[in-house]
């Protein structure tokens, strides 16, 4: 509603002194105040006052009753004459409670424990009680007049051990239960000095039903069976806050183990966007109940439309829905989750900007509103002098202020309505968002639907009829089901996607249908159910990658999926985000950073691929992508193997003397989508444990590269290039790899080793053995060689090759023919390894385009020839790879590629003198 504008402040002097709460505690606790270490309050601070306190003859209760009001004196001050920032206020206040409850929960346990023995777990073993704090006070924000919201679970059923004579013995569910009463009344029950927190257990399983205390295994089997969705948003800030001595013990960590799981689901999990929008529909009508015939309380900063709870359901359902497999989005506090995900592109700087400055200036404004009375309230003052006053603490004149607060809230509703409607749906004005939004048309039934579908797509989604994993659908998942359908039939006679596309679409969700959350996705996200319909229509291959990866289709969500390209620096970065995630919840092992490698790996390559087959990139920046990718993965992989690698020596610097040499597609940046990595494992150790070591550590780290997990593998890896090829040494120290690359001793290099050399690369290992390798490759390029013998064997080389790959009559193969890629290839190495030393150009490993560029420029090729070849090598490509994208064989009619074959075969017969 219109709030009036006036900037009359009743009373002078410091700004603090408007609040009836501030003078109130400064009449009855001024021989206090001083009590309280100066500065920002914190928790060593309010410790030493309650000491005071309680040498001065209070009781527990009484001293943490005084130490609040102490507390909040101070905050007054500090917020409105001080322009105290944010954290400063909600930090003491999460302080305060840690600090109370974990004296009332020590106190209370040494009473009991006194009456009944300690109580015992099945092995006799002490039994903690854990105080787990959600809401704002497990994310260390909460407001000046906030409740409590807890949650009591104890570690093990049992028994107490009693007295003398087993008096007094207590099953542990009563003890706890008995516990749970008494730090109440030390924290809880209003006495002459207030209370410390108003305490609400609600939260806890069955709500106000359930038992004050539950076990571990009761919480488990709760979560586990009965857990429902919204729970999932609570228990998302859930931490044990007390008692303080049990935080650093390996005990919580089971704790963790139980609730991680229930927050945050293994796969994207689009299907909890439903509840939201029940459980704030149901928040939303209780507001305007609240403000029915009190139209006031429409002004409320936390609940109403564009308030403070949508700001928080925002961040939080983007963490739900992602945070199983992106656990760097794992945080509890709304501010620095903000920072997580627009870190992690799902939110634009921008919007991350606005919503982080809304909540700091909402709830601001919710602290001056509860500095007035000191009552839980988040609903602007009527009169007129409050309200200037919360606008002159922050700064503003009256109207500013309302200005700045009605465009905050704006703000934030517009995002939260598009979040949970859509992008189909306008954004709400004229608060229009404040009902519950309208609710869809209910889901055709599937023969009415064939009704409204094109004869191909109609066909085909007419099997459902008898489809069993259709008919086992929930009614729910059918409706979403068909509602997809219907969707992409309009989009289909809109001409927004083809039929191609739309009877693919049905092919590949038919196995999905078990995994509901990617119906929920699809219908949550049009605009990733519509860039998945054009990548199914433009080529198979996309098709079968997304079956084998369903979870990759949420990157079509990324605005910047289209216009960036891949960084080997943010891919590695965000890798060790997740990787500290996962080793702040004890949740490091190794099937977890396996399948962590592979959803990366492969969300990277879905990105390349939705940009390639756009028309994004080119195959030449596919390649390049893919390779750089392959680098990074091989480098983090490397890293993380040996962090894990047991008697590992080196532990001091912490480095493994090490290298990975590529060859083949990766040697030449040329990997494809699917490509094997040919790469040799080298070391330079002198340690006599050094062959032991890292024959273990290659071996740990192929694991890792090819082993099949519940998401899939990353690379298949071929060593057969390796010195010997498969007889050889797995890895071979770097003495014996330059020894046998160039020509040093008995065992020596073939020509097609040497051939293989030409498209060698450093990939990763330390810059000293970096330049030692490049010292070999040179050596053995530009090595003199009788080049009539070369040219010999190399022409028998790619007889052999021939013969191994033969084409039928009437057909070219781009790859194996006379003029396709090989004989350029084959061409280019024999250049290269007859003419570098006399030719620097052709040293660098720069691919075959670039290297008979440099052929022609120095004389080594007749004019044009070079560039010909360039140019119709670089077609083939093209053509070999858009013909594996859609699943075609890579042999043409001749007539086709005439002209490419005819400039490679020039290319050969100026190479070798004959065709």
């Amino acid at each position: 509603m219109p709030m009036p504008c006036t900037e009359s402040v009743a009373d002078s002097g410091p700004l603090s002194h408007h609040s009836r709460f501030h003078q109130r505690l400064g009449r009855r606790y001024g021989a206090e105040l001083a009590l309280l270490a100066p500065g920002v309050p914190d928790h060593a601070a309010m410790d030493q006052a309650c000491e005071s306190l309680l040498a001065r003859g209070h009781d527990l209760g009484a001293a943490l009753r005084i130490l609040r009001q102490l507390v909040m004196h101070r905050l007054i001050t500090l917020d409105c004459d001080q322009g105290a920032v944010l954290s400063d206020i909600t930090l003491p206040v999460t302080a305060l409670a840690e600090l109370a409850l974990d004296r009332a929960c020590r106190a209370a346990r040494a009473e009991l424990d006194a009456r009944h023995g300690a109580p015992l777990g099945p092995q006799g073993q002490p039994v903690q009680l854990w105080v787990v704090g959600m809401g704002k006070l497990g994310a260390r924000e909460l407001n000046v007049s906030s409740d409590i919201d807890l949650v009591y679970v104890y570690e093990h059923d049992g028994e107490t051990a009693g007295l003398e004579g087993g008096r007094g013995r207590l099953s542990n569910h009563e003890y706890f239960a008995r516990a749970v009463k008494a730090i109440y009344a030390l924290v809880g029950e209003t006495t002459e000095h207030g209370f410390v927190f108003r305490v609400d257990l609600a939260l806890r399983p069955h709500g106000n039903s359930g038992p004050a205390a539950l076990s571990l295994s009761a919480l488990e089997d709760y979560l586990q069976v009965h857990g429902r969705e919204w729970e999932r948003f609570a228990w998302l800030k859930s931490r044990v806050v007390a008692p303080l001595d049990c935080l650093g013990t390996p005990n919580v960590q089971a704790l963790r183990g139980v609730v991680l799981p229930f927050v945050f689901r293994r796969y994207l999990d689009y299907a909890v966007f439903d509840a939201l929008r029940a459980l704030h529909h149901q928040i939303r009508d209780h507001a305007v109940q609240r403000s029915a015939g009190r139209p006031e309380r429409a002004n409320d900063v936390k609940l109403s439309r564009g308030g403070i709870r949508e700001i928080e359901f925002t961040v939080q359902l983007l963490q739900v829905v992602r945070g199983g497999q992106f656990p760097e989005l794992r945080c509890r506090p709304t501010l620095e989750a903000l920072e997580r995900l627009e870190r992690a592109g799902l939110m634009s700087r921008e919007t991350a900007a606005q919503l982080a400055a809304a909540y700091t200036f909402l709830r601001r404004v919710e602290h001056r509103i509860q500095y007035l009375d000191d009552q839980q309230t988040h609903v602007l003052p009527t009169r007129d002098e409050d309200l200037a006053w919360i606008a002159r603490t922050m700064g503003l004149s009256c109207c500013d202020f309302l200005r700045e607060l009605d465009a905050h809230r704006e703000l934030v509703a517009q995002e939260f309505d598009t979040l949970l409607g859509g992008a189909q749906h306008k954004r709400c004005g004229n608060g229009g968002c404040g009902k519950p939004r309208t609710a869809e048309a209910p889901a055709p039934e599937l023969e009415a639907l064939l009704e409204q579908l094109p004869s191909a797509l109609r066909e085909r989604v007419a099997e459902w009829r008898t489809h069993p994993r259709v008919q086992g659908l929930r009614d729910e998942a059918r409706a979403r089901l068909l509602r997809i359908v219907q969707r992409t039939a309009r989009w289909l006679a809109e001409g927004r996607v083809n039929e191609v596309a739309a009877v693919r679409l049905v092919g590949w969700l038919e196995p999905l249908l078990r995994r509901e959350s990617y119906l929920a996705l699809l219908l949550e996200r049009p605009l990733v159910h519509e860039r998945l319909l054009h990548l199914l229509g433009a080529a198979k291959w996309p098709a079968r990658y997304m079956l084998q990866h369903p979870g990759v289709i949420d990157e079509l969500a990324s605005e910047a999926l289209l216009s960036e390209r891949f960084v080997a620096a943010d891919f590695e970065h965000e890798l060790g985000l997740r990787l500290a995630a996962l080793q702040s919840t004890g949740e490091d092992d190794d099937e977890n950073l396996l399948d962590l490698l592979r959803r990366a790996h492969h969300a990277e390559i879905f990105r390349t691929l939705a940009r390639d087959v756009e028309g994004r990139i080119t195959v030449e920046q596919v390649a390049d992508d893919l390779s750089a990718l392959a680098d990074s993965v091989l480098r983090v992989t490397a890293q993380w193997c040996w962090g894990r690698l047991r008697n590992r020596h080196r532990t001091d610097d912490g480095q493994p003397q090490f290298a990975i040499i590529g060859y083949g597609k990766l040697g030449g940046k040329e990997l494809g989508y699917g490509s094997d990595l040919d790469i040799v494992f080298v070391f330079d150790d002198d340690d006599e444990r050094a062959p032991e070591v890292y024959a273990a550590f290659v071996r740990k780290l192929i694991n890792w590269l090819t082993v099949k997990t519940g998401e899939g593998d990353l690379f298949e890896i071929d060593t057969a290039l390796r010195p010997n090829g498969n007889s050889g040494l797995l890895v071979t120290s770097f003495k014996a790899y330059a020894d046998y690359q160039q020509q040093r001793g008995s065992n020596t290099a073939w020509t097609w080793e040497h051939q293989a050399m030409t498209r060698a690369r450093f990939v990763l290992g330390s810059e000293h053995l970096r330049a030692r390798f490049d010292a070999v490759r040179e050596a053995v390029i530009t090595a003199p060689r009788d080049r009539a013998a070369l040219r010999t064997e190399i022409i028998a080389m790619r007889e052999r090759m021939r013969a191994a790959h033969p084409v039928p009559a009437g057909l070219f193969d781009v790859k194996h023919s006379e003029g396709g890629m090989v004989d350029a290839e084959f061409a280019v190495q024999y250049l290269v390894l007859s003419q570098s030393a006399d030719h620097p150009a052709l040293q660098g490993n720069l691919g075959n385009i670039a290297l008979l560029q440099h052929a022609e420029g120095a004389g080594l090729l007749p004019a044009g020839v070079g560039r010909a070849a360039a140019d119709a090598y670089r077609t083939l490509r093209q053509v070999q790879h858009r013909a594996r994208l859609n699943e075609e064989p890579t042999r043409v009619p001749p007539e086709t590629l005439a002209a490419e074959r005819d400039a490679i075969l020039a290319l050969w017969r100026a190479v070798f003198g004959h065709s």
